[in-house]
């Protein structure tokens, strides 16, 4: 049996807990968003890695493809970031990788499995920490195992800590005014630092509500907040 171990959106963080379950894999599936080039060197230290480009990998990752096509152990898989670009008539294809929205999705469609893995890296708000691990048999038959992370592992602690003291940070606050400042902001392209330091939220937030604007053209205050869960 082979086992592939399946990841995205890590953001600059590899936790130990995730490499230690990747290090019974024979290859490394990255959806994307991995935010540096370290972590791709300590997973390459592991097993074989293939990786897609995220929306926030920018100069860095520019050799890196924005969908991938291959075959491990006689499963082909395709891979992509967003999974809105995945191609609606895509063919020849056992298993479609995506991430992007940091959740967790497994499902099954026109006998191809759609498996998003979540985010195995910095934790986002109360959402859980994840990735797959996908168990080859020798008659290429597979089944997917959905891995969860305790949110108060060791050397994601200190980021989780940080993260839902940000959110405190935050009640009583009127988000829809905060995210409608932070939309007027990203339209006069300041940096997103500036964002932060202007609106008084952390980068991380920032940046994230930057992105979803951005994503997703024509998007409310209101559909930012269900996407943040907010």
């Amino acid at each position: 049996m082979h086992r592939i171990g399946i990841i995205s959106d890590t953001h600059g963080l590899l936790r130990p807990e995730v490499t230690e379950v990747l290090c019974g894999c024979d290859a490394i599936l990255h959806g994307g968003d991995i935010n540096s080039a370290k972590i791709l060197e300590e997973l390459k230290a592991i097993a074989p890695v293939y990786a897609v480009r995220g929306n926030n990998d920018k100069e860095w990752a520019a050799h890196l493809p924005e969908t991938l096509s291959l075959e491990l152990y006689g499963v082909r898989f395709f891979m992509v970031h967003n999974k809105k670009y995945i191609p609606k008539d895509i063919e020849n294809v056992d298993v479609i990788i995506y991430g992007h929205s940091h959740k967790y999705e497994e499902k099954s469609s026109g006998g191809q499995l759609l498996l998003n893995p979540g985010s195995c890296g910095p934790r986002r708000f109360t959402q859980p920490i994840t990735l797959a691990v996908l168990e080859i048999a020798k008659n290429h038959s597979f089944q997917v195992k959905r891995m969860e992370i305790a949110h108060h592992a060791k050397n994601g602690k200190a980021q989780d800590e940080e993260r839902e003291s940000g959110k405190s940070r935050l009640a009583g606050r009127d988000m829809k005014k905060l995210v409608k400042a932070v939309m007027r902001d990203t339209d006069r392209k300041i940096p997103v630092q500036e964002i932060a330091g202007k609106n008084g939220i952390s980068a991380e937030l920032a940046e994230q509500i930057c992105r979803l604007y951005l994503t997703h053209p024509g998007v409310s205050p209101e559909g930012i907040l269900g996407k943040m869960g907010l």
